[in-house]
Formats: structure tokens, sequence, C-alpha cells
């Protein structure tokens, strides 16, 4: 068995991790962190873990992290960095599904998140925990930094593009759309079901914290830098997330054969047929991507498009894909839930 720790675990973030871990074979849930509701059964913030999760919120300096095998951040940025190091110390893998360990350039990281790292030398160890890209690497890793939920959908998207050596990198659009739970269990104005019911927005047109993200990602595989307008919306979902991406076309191929050689072995990324429009409820409450890859009129434009859960695939479904492949277990062990319809 997997023992296993989260740090931060009254987040919508952290809730899917117990959803999700709570029904894995090979998992025990040692302890679940919270300062402000240390001693509250976990079930009474959460009752659909009622006779699922037993535990109860601990104070994170009372919690046996240091015994567990894996311990989960679902904390706000600024977190895992402060405590990760103790924890590497004492032989505990860490899976951080916050941004402290994704950009390796630290004073692009201190730029966007606006605050010091606190362990820039641990962010050159940290596997960028994208599992179509870095499956060996992340098998081997003390310390993963879970993608976002926006860059893990649009990377997956452009991916075949990039490596294929087709795509025009100067102009890579990503036209993406978000569920509310994005923004994170917080009271905050702009979350409001009266700010968000019968409502659709741009936001964070001039820069988003996943911009470099996902740049990054792309300027790996590309083996130069790539030029990305990244564009994200607010959407009256509660989950999902829809990333419509567009790409110049430098050659002319069969896209839908590129697509499905490229993730025919990957079981989490489903490449629906030739025409197909993917839609967030078909992946909702699961760890799929599901992606359609269109050329519209026949022109020089691929329009790409990925949807996924951003609870899941895109946050806490990806994190336990990870511990996953940390500890040997079958890749899809815990993660086969049917996705929710309606």
């Amino acid at each position: 068995m997997v023992k296993v720790g989260i740090v931060g675990g009254t987040g919508y973030t952290g809730v899917e991790l117990l959803r999700l871990l709570a029904q894995h074979q090979d998992v025990e849930l040692a302890a679940i962190t919270s300062r402000k509701e240390a001693g509250m059964a976990v079930s009474d913030m959460f009752p659909n873990l009622r006779g699922r999760v037993g535990l109860k919120f601990v104070d994170p300096a009372d919690a046996p992290l240091s015994s567990c095998d894996v311990v989960f951040f679902a904390t706000p940025n600024g977190i895992a960095m402060q405590e990760a190091r103790e924890l590497l110390d004492a032989g505990v893998r860490v899976i951080d599904l916050a941004a402290d360990f994704r950009i390796k350039d630290v004073a692009l990281w201190e730029k966007w998140y606006g605050m010091a790292h606190a362990c820039p030398d641990l962010i050159a160890e940290a596997v960028y925990g994208l599992p179509e890209l870095n499956r060996e690497q992340i098998r081997k890793a003390r310390l993963i930094a879970n993608p976002g939920c926006y860059p893990t959908a649009a990377q997956l998207g452009f991916l075949p593009l990039i490596e294929a050596g087709v795509a025009d990198l100067s102009h890579l659009v990503a036209d993406c759309k978000s569920g509310v739970s994005g923004a994170g269990r917080k009271a905050e104005v702009a979350a409001l079901f009266s700010e968000t019911s019968d409502n659709f927005k741009a936001y964070a047109v001039a820069g988003h914290r996943h911009l470099p993200e996902i740049r990054q990602g792309l300027s790996l595989v590309a083996g130069k830098p790539v030029q990305l307008t990244f564009v994200p919306h607010l959407t009256p979902l509660i989950r999902g997330i829809h990333a419509t991406l567009y790409v110049r076309l430098t050659a002319d191929l069969d896209l839908q054969a590129l697509y499905e050689k490229r993730y025919a072995n990957e079981h989490f990324v489903d490449v629906l047929p030739a025409g197909a429009h993917p839609e967030t409820r078909s992946v909702r409450g699961s760890n799929f991507c599901r992606i359609a890859v269109h050329r519209p009129q026949g022109g020089d434009v691929a329009v790409v498009l990925s949807v996924i859960d951003n609870l899941a695939k895109g946050a806490a479904g990806q994190a336990v894909q990870n511990m996953n492949l940390l500890f040997d277990l079958p890749e899809n062990r815990g993660l086969e839930q049917i996705p929710l319809l309606p």
C-alpha cells in the first residue's frame, strides 16, 4: 500500500484528490491537513465522502507526513516550496499541485507569482508531471510539478503538430474557457453565483500565470522559443476546460492520422473521429482529455479542440496518474471513472 498525505485538503482540488484516493485500491490515506479546520471530520465538510473517508483534518505541525510514501500539496502557490525540502530529506516523494516548481526560470517565476522562491535549487530537480510527455522521468522523480489545468489542455492539443515540425511557431493561439471551480474554493466576488451565472467573459488578456508554463513546455518540445497568444475565459460551469487552439501549418499532412498515431498508446487521451466536436460534459469527473482536430475549408490553419475536467486531468486526476507512475502501479489505477452525464 502507498501511504499518502495531503497538505491542504479543504479546497476543490483537495476534495477531488480525496474522492479519487478513497477508492484507490493501493492507497492508505494517512493524513489530511488544515490549520483552520483541524479536528473536524473530513466527511462533515465534504458529505460526499461520508462512509469512505474516516479521517479528521489535522494541523500540519501534528501530521505524520514524514512517515508517508508520498505527500500531495493541494495548497495555494508558495506553500509547497516552504515545506518540500524537509519531506524530501525524509525520503518522502512530493507532488505539488500548485505552481511552485513548474517554471524552470526562477526569475520568470518570481515575476509572474510575485514572491521570492524559497528553494530555487529544487526547481531544477522537479519533473514536470505531464505523463504524455515526461513519463519515464516521472517514474524516477522525487519531486513532481503537477501541470496547471489550462497548460494541460493546451499542450496536449498542440503537441502532435509541434513534434511533427509542421506548426508555424511564430503564431500559436490558445483560446481557452474554464469553469468557476478553477478559481478555487474561496470567498471572492468574481466567483459568486450572481456574478458568474448567465455570463461569459475573457480575463487576464494582458497576461495569465499559465502563459509562461505553456510557452516553456512547447518551446522545450520545439527546441526553440514559440510565440503564443493565450486568452482565458470564465464560463458559467462548475467543472471543465475547453481549449480551442489555432495553428498555421507549414506542411500538408493528414492531421487525423497524426493525432491518432501520437496518442494511440495514451490511455487518457481520446482522439475523436474526424469532424467531431468534444464537449466538456464528456470528461466531467474523469481523467480523460478528448481531442478533435479540424482543418476548416482545407486551408493552412489547423483548429484543435481539447477538453478536460480542470479538477481531474487538470489537477487531482493527473496527480494520481503521476503517483501511479512513481510507485510502478498501472497508470490508470483508481482513475477509471466514467464521466458524469448529464
